[in-house]
């Protein structure tokens, strides 16, 4: 398997960043890491083993990058608008800077053909990669989101500004109307998927509010409730990563 490493600057984020690329070529996936996870988490947790045969064989390149939740969602700073300016900075370099240096690369890896991202993660990998699907949608045509909850209250309550509700997906996609933005949601694959077990209980009400939304504007999604032995952990995300890929593929 082809794995490199980048340290990149980020203008947005007026700091280092860090991530790595599994594969040479193939559908470009990018993987966000669960709560304060790093680069390295899927790799050290045994998301890209998983997928080790997909990759070697060429059917997707899949991009590990950064989180800075420690610096936003779960920092310990007093003031809400700080931790948000920190998260639409994130957002940025996300949106601006990485997503771009995707879709270039994944061109220049693929003969010039052009293809669109499938977005993904667990737990606060789950929000984070629901928030940027719906966020940013025209780079993207995929979306798994594995235990996640997919509003604001979970870190900051009631609360409510209009920085924290441009970043609470429950809030924005309640209120959209766009049909540029609906119309690009309805092409794409929308997978989320929740477990029964230990853990989820917040992450099955907001999985639940989020299918009843996709619902209300006919956006084809597949919802999938697992056992109630699918707990939020690892194990359980390993499976239903190379269920839905290998599906998908």
């Amino acid at each position: 398997m082809h794995i490199s490493y980048h340290k990149e600057w980020s203008h947005s984020l007026n700091r280092d960043m860090e991530y790595k690329v599994y594969g040479h070529k193939g559908k470009p996936i990018l993987t966000f890491p669960s709560s304060g996870g790093r680069f390295f988490q899927y790799e050290d947790n045994g998301m890209i083993e998983e997928l080790r045969d997909f990759i070697e064989e060429g059917r997707i390149q899949v991009w590990a990058c950064d989180g800075i939740d420690e610096e936003t969602f779960f920092s310990q700073h007093p003031s809400i608008n700080a931790r948000m300016t920190r998260h639409k900075q994130y957002d940025q370099y996300i949106a601006q800077e990485l997503v771009p240096s995707i879709l270039h690369k994944s061109k220049m890896s693929n003969h010039g053909d052009d293809q669109k991202i499938w977005i993904t993660g667990c737990s606060m990998g789950a929000f984070h990669s629901a928030n940027f699907f719906f966020r940013h949608p025209f780079a993207f045509d995929g979306l798994l989101a594995l235990s996640g909850v997919f509003s604001t209250s979970y870190f900051f309550g009631n609360h409510m500004d209009d920085d924290v509700y441009f970043h609470s997906t429950l809030s924005y996609l309640n209120d959209l109307h766009d049909e540029n933005y609906l119309q690009s949601y309805r092409q794409s694959r929308l997978v989320i998927c929740v477990g029964q077990g230990a853990y989820e209980e917040e992450m099955i009400n907001e999985t639940h509010q989020l299918k009843n939304l996709l619902e209300k504007k006919s956006i084809p999604a597949r919802i999938d409730f697992w056992g109630h032995d699918s707990h939020h952990d690892w194990d359980w995300w390993r499976k239903q990563f190379r269920f839905y890929i290998s599906e998908w593929m």
